[in-house]
């Protein structure tokens, strides 16, 4: 179940974060959800090698850079959805990663606990 939240937080956040900024662009809230499961399955098969790969540099920005990894894995997704998710440029997409990062860690940390 925390899985299936997840997938649809993040889309939700995606579709306002579209309208939020202009170089982000989602045709639908569909879209939005397939968007959501390909970060997601990029998250479980491309990132934790990505982090491998990127463990001395992370450690030297004391894990900043996993934000860079977090924009990454947005730019795959952008060239896998193609038409129906576009972000214009990696700067874009870092900004998009720090703020999913900061909402995500608030919703774990305040409504999504579990006891």
């Amino acid at each position: 179940m925390g899985w299936i939240a997840g997938v649809l937080i993040n889309a939700i956040l995606l579709v306002a974060l579209a309208g939020y900024f202009p170089g982000l662009h989602v045709d639908s809230f569909f879209y939005a959800v397939i968007a959501s499961l390909v970060l997601s399955v990029l998250n479980l098969i491309v990132r934790p090698v990505l982090v491998i790969l990127t463990l001395p540099i992370t450690m030297l920005s004391l894990g900043l850079f996993l934000f860079v990894i977090n924009a990454i894995t947005l730019l795959m997704t952008d060239s896998i959805m193609g038409y129906a998710f576009e972000i214009e440029s990696f700067g874009l997409a870092l900004v998009i990663a720090i703020i999913m990062a900061l909402v995500n860690m608030i919703l774990q940390s305040t409504i999504l606990r579990r006891k």
